[in-house]
C-alpha cells in the first residue's frame, strides 16, 4: 500500500491534479503537489533587531525556529521595545549561540558588540554598553509580555514611500506611533519568515539591477532556492496551501509580509538604499515573502526539499 501511495505522489508531483494521500486523517483527496524548491539557507536571530546566524539545521516548533527572538531591548523610557526602524545602529551587532538551546534547555546567547568585543545579555553591564551606543536607557530582556509594541517614526519607517502606498487607509497625522508584535513574544506578526530566491531575483530585475538585494536584508528564517521562477514573487501561489519540508515538517496559513525601512539599511557590506522598498511598493503592494504557521513541528536542514500541497478549485 505505501508503495501505491508513493507512486501516486510521484505522479502529481509535476502539478497535474491528481489523488493526494493524506496523512492525518487517511483520506484521499483531490488537490495538487509540486516541488518549489529546496532550504537554500536558515537563520535564527536570538536578539530582535540583531543580525543572527546562518545554520545547517534547526527545529521548526509552533513558536517558531527555537531559539528566534528570545532577547529584546527594552527603551526604559517608554517600556516599548528598540527595534531597527528607529535605531538602525543595531544592526552593527551580532547574536548567536554558543551554547545551543533545546527542547529542555535555553542553550546560551552572547553578543557582538561594534567594536569585535563578545558579552552576554544576561550581564547588567552589557545593557549599560549598549544604551550609550543608541544613547538612550535600554535593558535586554528575555520575557516577553502579553502585548509588546515596537516604536517607529513615523516620517521615516517606510523610507521615502508615502505610507498610503503600504497602508491605504493611513496618513501621517493618522498612523499609530509604534506597530504591535505578535502576542506573547518579540516577534512582528509571524514567528516564521519565509523567502524565495526567485522572488529576490525578481525583485532585483523590477529595480533595474543596480541595487545590492540580498537575502539578508529581509532577514528571512528559511531561504528557499526556487526551481526554475525567477520571472515573479513566487510565494503568492502558496496562499491557500501547504508546504512540507523534509518528509514531516509543514507550513501552512501564508500570508504575505509589508515590508518596511528595515529592508533599505546598511548591514556588514551592504549599503543604504531606499530604492529597494520604492521597487517592493511599487511592483508588489509593499510585500515580500511571506509568513507561516507551523502545522507540523521537527527539523529541517539544509538541501531538505520542499514540495507545495493545494486543494483542487
Amino acid at each position: 500500500m505505501r508503495a501505491f501511495w508513493a507512486r501516486i505522489r510521484k505522479r502529481v508531483a509535476g502539478g497535474r491534479i491528481g489523488v493526494v494521500f493524506c496523512r492525518r486523517s487517511g483520506a484521499k483527496v483531490m488537490g495538487t503537489e509540486r516541488e518549489v524548491g529546496t532550504v537554500g539557507n536558515l537563520w535564527r536571530y536570538p536578539v530582535k533587531s540583531m543580525l543572527g546566524e546562518r545554520l545547517e539545521e534547526v527545529l521548526l516548533t509552533t513558536n517558531g525556529v527555537l531559539g528566534d527572538r528570545v532577547w529584546a531591548l527594552r527603551d526604559l523610557r517608554t517600556g516599548r521595545i528598540a527595534s531597527a526602524k528607529k535605531y538602525p545602529v543595531l544592526l552593527s551587532f551580532r547574536a548567536l549561540y554558543d551554547v545551543q538551546p533545546t527542547e529542555t534547555g535555553p542553550g546560551r546567547v552572547v553578543i557582538e558588540m561594534p567594536d569585535g568585543r563578545v558579552v552576554a545579555p544576561d550581564d547588567p553591564e552589557t545593557s549599560e554598553q549598549i544604551s550609550r551606543i543608541l544613547d538612550i536607557p535600554v535593558r535586554l530582556e528575555n520575557k516577553a509580555g502579553e502585548l509588546e509594541k515596537t516604536s517607529i517614526v513615523r516620517e521615516t519607517v517606510f523610507g521615502d514611500v508615502p505610507v498610503g502606498k503600504f497602508k491605504p487607509e493611513w496618513t501621517l497625522d493618522t498612523m499609530p506611533d509604534h506597530f504591535q508584535l505578535k502576542r506573547d513574544s518579540f516577534f512582528e506578526i509571524g514567528s516564521i519568515f519565509i523567502l524565495t530566491s526567485g522572488s529576490v531575483e525578481h525583485l532585483r530585475a523590477c529595480q533595474g539591477g543596480t541595487a545590492m538585494i540580498d537575502q539578508r536584508r529581509f532577514r528571512p528564517n528559511i531561504y528557499v532556492e526556487s526551481l526554475g521562477e525567477s520571472n515573479k514573487f513566487v510565494e503568492d501561489a502558496w496562499i491557500g496551501g501547504t508546504l512540507t519540508i523534509g518528509e514531516r515538517v509543514s507550513l501552512d496559513d501564508f500570508s504575505g509580509t509589508v515590508w518596511c525601512v528595515t529592508s533599505t539599511l546598511p548591514q556588514e557590506d551592504l549599503p543604504r538604499d531606499l530604492s529597494i522598498l520604492r521597487t517592493i511598493a511599487h511592483d508588489h503592494n509593499g510585500c515580500l515573502g511571506v509568513y507561516a504557521n507551523v502545522k507540523a513541528e521537527g527539523k529541517i536542514r539544509v538541501g531538505h526539499p520542499i514540495t507545495l500541497s493545494q486543494p483542487a478549485g
